[in-house]
């Protein structure tokens, strides 16, 4: 099953995860930073609420389409895209005017309109990103079929390329107040790859060439991956529009009880192994970007930097290994690599945790082992569920990405943002209790109540004293919160360990092979 490889198709999908990451790293330094949370009104969970509305609906639209996207064709997904590009920067610039000039009573009404455009337009992004990977990565696996995690770790480089543009243009432009021209240069790579694709022939998809049918597609999922993805697709939709929890159970309920009858299959139990595995990871490498430039801002602007620049280090330094991956899956296997990845990202977070205080040197030598550490996670992964459950197609290639994607956004960003605001009213709560009561305030989110300081409040404090405290306790939780992460790739360690050792008792690791159905 060897297609000709199409390099201009490979291209054209490689601009196209360009747009998605550059899309996905200048609105997360807006939202993150100081520049959204002042003017619409955000605490550090509204923040990682609008940071996860960038990313579930990515996972949304990855599943959804890859269950169908066989039928309608990679084309209309591509198109898909494009359409959501334009549609959110006209919402982006609509928040923006939103806000700007308005004053005094008027304002709180204004911000939370303005939020409310910025979140559905960040919705719209994320389906638009997501329907980007349901093709590229069919379309990858499929013209390079006897190296997917090769070619999966070449086209994922376009990935970091996208965050180091983006990290870019939006540290040489932090001094312009209009964030609309940021955001408005994404028009740059989704015209580019809009123009690249929309006249290519894409291939017939590795499943279908070999024969599988949709029933056989839909087994190496299964029940439990079924009741996975789409138990998180309805919970985030439970979410938006205010379901009960009966409402989001039972349609979980009937996609599962629909799969069990369907298929009769609870799904490869690797597949299961490797969805458990993708929640943890994607919020190690995607939760953790999605914050790391809010968190590393103390001690960046203490040395007179920009705290942007370490996601786009990091960022680089996946840009440059990610080419350089085929050598390294051939020595150590897929497995073998994301267990080492996995050391390295746990004691980079690690290593991160501690430098509130420390030297440009010293955080870039820690940001040096989380970025080497998360580099493969992504299109590894990918590959190895491609290489192991073929029969599956884009929807078990696909489903895993969506998965982990769909964690982040409805557990991991906020549920870091969770982990800042405790570990800081903690801190302020032991060292000034007065100042606790007077700065903060109780709110909810999917896990449960959490007291939060309240930047409204806290913006009205004038005695030094305690902002100093204030500030102090931020910090506490900020670095707090990277020293809790390092739990993820250490659990992730575990899991690849065990299944080292499971495929070395079955002679060593082998890609399985499907042959091409004859004509």
């Amino acid at each position: 099953m060897n297609n000709k490889p199409d390099k201009i198709l490979f291209w054209g999908c490689f601009i196209a995860l360009i747009t998605t990451s550059y899309a996905f790293i200048s609105r997360i330094i807006l939202c993150t930073g100081p520049q959204f949370a002042t003017e619409f009104g955000l605490d550090k969970v509204s923040v990682g609420e609008l940071v996860g509305a960038g990313i579930w609906p990515f996972g949304v639209s990855i599943i959804i389409f890859s269950l169908f996207i066989d039928r309608i064709g990679y084309k209309i997904a591509m198109l898909f895209s494009f359409a959501s590009y334009l549609v959110y920067i006209v919402l982006a610039f609509a928040a923006y005017s939103a806000v700007h000039g308005v004053t005094g009573d008027a304002l709180v009404a204004a911000q939370k309109h303005g939020y409310q455009l910025l979140y559905w337009g960040s919705i719209i992004l994320g389906l638009g990103n997501g329907s980007v990977e349901a093709y590229i990565n069919p379309i990858v696996t499929t013209m390079f079929s006897s190296e997917k995690s090769k070619w999966l770790n070449r086209l994922h480089a376009g990935w970091p390329s996208g965050l180091v543009l983006g990290g870019l243009c939006t540290i040489a432009l932090a001094a312009n107040t209009d964030w609309r021209l940021t955001l408005g240069l994404i028009l740059v790579p989704a015209f580019a790859f809009f123009f690249i694709l929309v006249g290519k022939q894409f291939p017939k998809s590795e499943r279908e060439q070999a024969g599988v049918g949709y029933v056989a597609m839909l087994k190496e999922l299964g029940a439990f991956g079924a009741l996975v993805g789409f138990g998180l697709v309805f919970a985030q939709l439970g979410q938006v529009f205010g379901w009960s929890n009966a409402v989001v159970w039972g349609l979980t309920g009937a996609v599962v009880l629909t799969f069990a009858i369907v298929t009769k299959s609870f799904g490869r139990l690797l597949l299961a192994f490797l969805i458990i595995i993708m929640i943890p990871q994607a919020t190690t490498e995607l939760g953790t970007d999605g914050w790391i430039t809010s968190l590393m801002a103390s001690p960046m602007q203490a040395a007179g930097h920009n705290p942007a620049w370490v996601l786009v280090y990091t960022s680089a330094i996946m840009v440059i290994l990610r080419f350089c991956a085929g050598p390294l899956i051939h020595k150590l296997s897929p497995l073998g690599l994301l267990a080492g990845c996995s050391t390295l990202a746990a004691i980079g977070l690690f290593a991160l945790s501690k430098t509130a205080s420390a030297g440009i040197f010293t955080i870039f030598a820690a940001a040096t082992l989380y970025g080497v550490g998360k580099t493969f996670f992504w299109p590894t992964i990918l590959g190895l569920t491609s290489e192991q459950c073929p029969k599956g197609g884009a929807l078990t290639l696909n489903a895993i990405g969506g998965i982990g994607m769909l964690s982040v956004g409805i557990l991991g960003a906020p549920f870091i943002g969770y982990l800042q605001e405790s570990s800081a009213t903690q801190q302020l709560a032991a060292s000034n209790p007065a100042l606790y009561q007077t700065v903060t305030v109780e709110k909810n989110y999917l896990l449960g109540k959490y007291q939060a300081i309240d930047p409204v409040k806290s913006a009205a404090v004038t005695d030094a004293t305690a902002t100093t405290a204030i500030t102090n306790a931020t910090t506490t939780g900020q670095f707090s919160a990277l020293g809790k992460m390092a739990l993820f790739p250490l659990f992730m360690l575990a899991c690849y360990l065990a299944l080292l050792a499971y495929f070395k008792s079955r002679g060593g690791y082998k890609p399985v092979q499907l042959a091409a159905k004859s004509e």
